[in-house]
């Protein structure tokens, strides 16, 4: 089986904690060690993940350096992809050391009049409190938006057209390679005027363009891996109840935190509505039990004959 396995910030990261690399380096190994490296010994995986507080914290780090040019959110983008792909790597290889494992910087195109250049809404970085984010408003122009109980860095979020690497990408999972490719959402491009490339100011989804890969590779699951356990009915979980086995359909008629639930739902829900297949939402820890479908949030096609919202593409 294909599974393509979406590793949410907060599963790289508890939340709360300082990304700094020895932190990073003990989740990404815990991840390997419960999730990854157990389905990748009976399915085929392909893996992508988040970047949210990494690619926060090297915008802050360009800031602090007056005079100096900050790089785009293209090229922080690039370095996260790098940085944590080759941990995930490193992981692997100690896990798996008979595997062959490829990390891949990866482009994936994006509409430069997508209106998602005029709302910010991708929430990255640290979260600030009401003190700290007016302080912060007096030193960088940056958007702050709501994450939560308090603020984030606001940025735009264009909606994934394609990803320039994915015949390279099929190509090694046809040949049993284990592939880490288009973390962050994937290095935001565009094509130009004269036909060429370029990057652009923005962070893709992740889970977004997870279901994109997914699709693309013809993939028989998704795998959206965070740090709960399942979709829950309402936020915080004390005032709600798991959902465990629904539809797209059923999904959409609910509203979820745009910050953090609500990009993994729909995500999901895109998969499934375009292929017909399962996409399943849970905790890491529990990801063997999800794949096999008695764990987590398991999403699946709607009945025949129920009519189906599809997503827009």
């Amino acid at each position: 089986m294909r599974v393509v396995i979406a590793l949410g910030g907060n599963a790289l990261l508890r939340r709360g904690e300082a990304p700094d690399e020895a932190a990073q380096r003990r989740a990404i190994a815990a991840a390997v060690e419960t999730a990854i490296a157990p389905i990748a010994r009976q399915h085929e995986v392909i893996i992508t993940h988040g970047n949210g507080p990494q690619i926060g914290l090297l915008a802050l780090q360009a800031a602090a350096w007056r005079g100096a040019p900050a790089g785009g959110l293209d090229v922080l983008g690039a370095e996260t992809e790098g940085q944590i792909g080759y941990l995930i790597d490193i992981a692997l290889s100690n896990a798996l050391p008979d595997r062959a494992i490829a990390s891949l910087l990866t482009q994936v195109e994006v509409d430069p009049a997508d209106p998602a250049f005029d709302a910010p809404s991708k929430p990255i970085g640290p979260l600030y409190s009401d003190a700290d984010a007016a302080d912060l408003r007096r030193r960088v122009p940056w958007p702050l938006i709501r994450d939560g109980a308090g603020w984030r860095r606001g940025v735009p979020s264009p909606e994934p057209r394609g990803v320039r690497e994915i015949e390279t990408i099929a190509l090694l999972a046809r040949a049993g390679v284990i592939v880490i490719c288009a973390g962050g959402g994937g290095i935001p491009v565009a094509p130009t005027a004269s036909g060429g490339l370029e990057g652009v100011d923005a962070v893709i989804d992740k889970d977004r363009t997870a279901a994109l890969l997914a699709e693309r590779l013809d993939a028989d699951r998704l795998l959206i891996l965070t740090d709960v356990s399942a979709v829950w009915t309402d936020w915080p979980r004390e005032r709600g109840t798991p959902i465990r086995d629904t539809t797209p359909a059923s999904l959409r008629r609910r509203r979820f935190a745009a910050g953090s639930m609500g990009p993994k739902v729909d995500a999901a829900c895109r998969f499934v509505e375009r292929t017909g297949r399962v996409a399943c939402i849970g905790a890491t820890v529990d990801a063997l039990a999800i794949l096999a479908g008695t764990a987590g949030t398991q999403i699946h096609p709607e009945p025949e004959g129920a009519p189906v919202r599809h997503a827009i593409s």
